[in-house]
């Protein structure tokens, strides 16, 4: 009878971790929804406020700085003392931020929005990688993956919406997507009180030992530094697709802003595709290997990209979003065994630079397309994958855990 409770308690735990990440997904999908609206707007807003390409480049960077550099504080802080309830109160800060974009009357105010919604970004991530992790039952890559890939469906949701409820009916229908704001805050009230009762159970049980992998401080830091070139490699040619994607097929393609729209949210589905797939692979195969393929391997797409026809376009974004979009759960997952017990840094860290760099993507890419031509930018942005070629330089962490293991019994 013991184990047949034990089983069933087991079973309990599962289904209660599983309906969390679910919850938490869901919730990533309405946060980056209601944030990729703002790219998505843009055509908008260019021909509402007169914007150069520059201007719009700016929104975009105050999103993402306001964004980057609150994470990592809000992940270290929250490291040493979590707070659960901070979750909603950050979905509370992306609301805000919405309705100021929906209603602005100038352009200082649409950058008071953007940075609303980057506020509500740095609050909302760390603190739910951190319960994904909690939720995973040791499957860290799938439990990223499924985090992730709610965010990504989101983003790709984004551009639907713009195309059919906010380009019909302007500006001010940004207010509609309050509603789901509202949503998201519930759902996060219960995922913070499930993350509370979570912590209180784990306090009161002893804790598993763990062996880090054996690593001198030198290799912690050069493997970070990589990390951080490859996520500087991955989200600087996201941002050039994510923003500027719509302008390119327009200016090229003369399609229409709704097949734009509706080409990005392709590119953004595709994205969300290789997101899910990226983390269990991690899991069977090794995180270093995800990473590899990941970062170089779009390389021939992207070089391809700027020289091909419309229907070819579009496919090899497509194979482009599948290959660097897998990258990103591997290479947060990684970065936390890398750093064992900063699970809320990490995330902070990482995710905030990924903002951080799709910021000031857009920024300087803006201003190059301003001095030259999207085109131009594709060109330039094409050889980006090829700094995956720093992959090499990472440590295998596997053999490093294995050399833990046989010092700590020795």
């Amino acid at each position: 009878m013991s184990n047949l409770a034990a089983t069933a308690d087991r079973s309990d735990a599962e289904k209660t971790a599983l309906a969390v990440l679910g919850a938490i997904s869901f919730s990533h999908l309405l946060n980056d929804m209601m944030q990729s609206l703002i790219p998505s707007i843009y055509p908008i807003l260019k021909s509402e406020y007169t914007l150069s390409f520059a201007q719009i480049g700016l929104i975009t960077l105050t999103f993402q700085i306001t964004a980057s550099l609150l994470q990592p504080v809000v992940g270290y802080t929250t490291d040493k003392k979590p707070r659960p309830f901070a979750l909603p109160v950050g979905m509370g800060c992306t609301l805000v931020g919405l309705l100021l974009l929906a209603f602005a009357g100038s352009y200082p105010i649409l950058l008071v929005g953007a940075a609303m919604v980057g506020m509500g970004s740095s609050i909302f991530h760390p603190e739910s990688s951190r319960v994904a992790r909690l939720a995973s039952g040791g499957r860290h890559g799938l439990a990223q993956s499924i985090f992730q890939v709610g965010g990504n469906v989101g983003s790709a949701i984004g551009p639907l919406m713009a195309a059919f409820i906010i380009l019909p009916h302007g500006q001010a229908s940004l207010a509609w997507f309050s509603g789901a704001a509202l949503v998201a805050m519930a759902v996060l009230y219960g995922v913070a009180s499930w993350y509370q009762a979570h912590r209180k159970a784990r306090a009161a049980k002893p804790r598993a030992d763990y062996v880090p992998p054996q690593l001198s401080k030198r290799q912690v830091v050069g493997a970070l530094l990589v990390l951080l070139a490859l996520i500087f490699s991955k989200f600087f040619y996201t941002e050039s697709l994510r923003s500027y994607y719509t302008f390119y097929l327009i200016d090229r393609f003369d399609v229409s802003v709704q097949t734009s729209q509706i080409f990005l949210f392709v590119f953004l589905g595709a994205f969300a595709a290789g997101t899910l797939a990226g983390g269990p692979i991690g899991d069977m195969i090794g995180r270093k290997r995800v990473i590899w393929f990941s970062i170089l391997g779009p390389l021939p797409f992207t070089l391809l990209l700027p020289h091909v026809g419309l229907f070819w376009t579009v496919a090899l974004t497509v194979v482009i979003g599948v290959i660097l979009s897998s990258a990103f759960s591997a290479i947060l997952v990684y970065a936390q065994e890398l750093v064992p017990g900063r699970v809320g840094m990490i995330a902070g860290l990482f995710f905030g630079l990924a903002f951080g760099m799709g910021g000031i993507g857009a920024a300087v890419l803006g201003a190059l397309a301003d001095r030259t031509s999207v085109e131009f930018v594709y060109s330039v942005c094409a050889w980006l994958p090829a700094i995956g070629l720093l992959t090499v330089l990472l440590p295998n962490l596997e053999t490093a855990r294995q050399r833990s293991r046989k010092a700590a019994q020795s």
